[in-house]
């Protein structure tokens, strides 16, 4: 199938309206959408005046009025025909975010299928809005607490997941009781059009109100601007870089609005002595090449214990030259392009500061000119470098696949697990595996054996902690002391800390989001949904005398 006939599938015309509650509107600027592919133009979208953004907030404002008294069970019959829908729809969507934003297909479909996840996520969570009951110190009265929706909840979406973000906080705001507003990245308006399309018959084939499901197109400048001031939306959800979080948390914090920002990652993963190398490899290949280096968790630091560096570097070396780069519609390409030219220009400057700094590039940082292979113009080499956690450089996170090499400690010899022979010790002097004297000699922390050194990790924790980021970590280790200290409260400091797998690919069970300038705030799974409700504590006396806490008496 064509371009063009999924495009036509998805109801993507050649200019199509880019606001929508409840029907769609669309009388500013026309915004052109180019595939980074090869430049193609896929589509135009009329983006929202500042008069149409206003009727669009009031309608979802007043879609909140009804949706939030419908059982939240019945909210969730609602999600799960939107999950069944984006399963009908899975491969054409996931074409178009391959088309319009440039990851390979696999990484594509991936991205519906998070979408999928989580309105199966929120379908369940629909009857386990739980509150809590709380023992009251006054005889004769009952203490509990409830969850209320809290109103239309604003989405700024970045280009880099230009449909599961949406899903993430649309899916759980809808059980919630809330209405959505999409503000979508204006290098991915297709994908959103092409979601509110579908979200808008699914409403219609239940006869639920659409606007519960709104979208706004336009320039930040403009349309964001709006929404992030406007206090009809109670809470602001926004992904994208630290800048644009600290002038949205500014905004949104002086209207006294709540936020969950999602911000930069600047990741890194810790490979010790004892670590499985091919494993580390495959992990490390993936965290930073995989989407061209353009998640918030994509690997963009590797912390390497010196015993081991040269050995992994020569790894990542020789991966890193037989990753196929080219168009990812194509099947076995790994990588495409970046978004846009001005994210090849921020790769080359960072490149360029790197030397100035002092680093090295080891491997890759090109970029691929040859217009018959690589059209579009945005296609570049992955690169390794080795550098220094304090470089001005490694502090800033660029958008773009490009891997900090820095070694941690001194060499020492590193006696490693033998794969093939299962979970082997990886120290001399150690316990046999099912030893049952459980001998361990002295020599436990020796420096100069593959033993946890655990003064060392230390030092590895502190390279890995002294950025300004918190989101994504891991570390490859086969021994149980080096991973506890990691996950310890002295250990990694991000809101996502693995063991033994990389820093992408999150699973949409669990809570997701980082600390530190990645802003603190929480999507997806585990108990991410009170964030889109407001909580009430609720007392009831069942008497007719009037007791006050803490033994207070009031009167004669």
């Amino acid at each position: 199938m064509n371009t063009r006939d999924i495009l036509a599938k998805l109801g993507i015309e050649g200019v199509n309206p880019g606001g929508f509650a409840g029907e769609w509107c669309g009388g500013g600027e026309t915004l052109d959408s180019f595939s980074p592919i090869d430049g193609t133009l896929l589509g135009r979208v009329r983006q929202v005046t500042p008069a149409e953004y206003d009727r669009i907030a009031a309608r979802a404002q007043e879609a909140f009025l009804t949706w939030r008294t419908v059982p939240a069970p019945v909210r969730g019959e609602t999600v799960r025909r939107l999950g069944n829908a984006l399963r009908d729809a899975k491969a054409d969507l996931g074409r178009l975010v391959t088309l319009e934003m440039g990851k390979i297909t696999a990484e594509g479909e991936g991205e519906v299928q998070e979408m999928i996840d989580i309105c199966d996520f929120a379908c369940g969570l629909s009857r386990q809005l739980y509150g809590l009951s709380m023992h009251s110190e006054r005889p004769g009265h009952r203490m509990y607490e409830q969850w209320h929706p809290l109103g239309v909840v604003g989405v700024i979406s970045a280009f880099n997941f230009p449909v599961a973000v949406w899903a993430w906080n649309a899916a759980l705001a809808a059980v919630c009781g809330d209405p959505t507003l999409w503000k979508p990245s204006s290098q991915t308006p297709l994908c959103a059009v092409a979601c509110t399309k579908i979200a808008e018959r699914v409403c219609r084939e239940t006869g639920v109100d659409p606007a519960i499901f709104s979208l706004v197109i336009g320039p930040g400048s403009t349309v964001g601007e709006q929404l992030i001031a406007d206090r009809r939306i109670p809470q602001i959800s926004a992904t994208g870089s630290c800048r644009m979080g600290k002038r949205i948390g500014e905004v949104v914090a002086s209207r006294f609005g709540r936020t969950i920002l999602e911000l930069g990652g600047n990741n890194a993963i810790i490979v010790t002595p004892s670590a499985d190398l091919e494993l580390a490899t495959r992990a490390i290949l993936f965290g930073a090449v995989g989407t061209a280096g353009q998640r918030c968790t994509s690997t963009r630091r590797l912390i390497v214990q010196e015993s081991v560096r040269q050995e992994l570097t020569d790894r990542l070396v020789a991966a890193y030259q037989s990753v196929p780069i080219g168009n990812p519609l194509e099947q076995g390409t790994l990588m495409g392009p970046l978004i846009n030219q001005k994210a090849v220009e921020d790769m080359m400057k960072a490149i360029a500061r790197l030397k100035e700094e002092g680093g090295r590039v080891l491997f890759g940082g090109e970029r691929l000119s040859d217009p018959r292979k690589y059209p579009g113009g945005g296609y570049v080499s992955p690169c390794i470098a080795e550098a220094r956690n304090e470089y001005s450089i490694v502090q800033d996170e660029t958008f773009a696949p490009i891997l900090y090499v820095i070694p941690y400690g001194e060499p020492r010899t590193s006696v490693r697990a033998d794969p093939s022979r299962g979970l082997q010790p990886a120290r001399t002097g150690g316990p046999e595996i099912g030893d049952p004297a459980g001998r361990c000699g002295p020599e436990i922390c020796d420096p100069n054996i593959g033993g946890p050194n655990l003064s060392d990790l230390d030092e590895a924790i502190r390279l890995h902690n002294g950025v300004p980021q918190g989101l994504s970590s891991a570390i490859f280790t086969r021994d149980l002391l080096e991973a506890e200290m990691f996950l310890s409260a002295v250990g990694s400091d991000c809101g996502i800390a693995n063991v033994n797998i990389g820093t992408s690919g999150a699973e949409i069970g669990g809570a997701f989001g980082g600390e530190k300038e990645t802003g603190g705030g929480r999507e997806s799974g585990s108990d991410a949904w009170k964030a889109y409700m407001r909580r009430q504590t609720n007392t009831i006396n069942y008497t007719t005398q009037l007791p006050l806490a803490q033994g207070i008496r009031f009167g004669a």
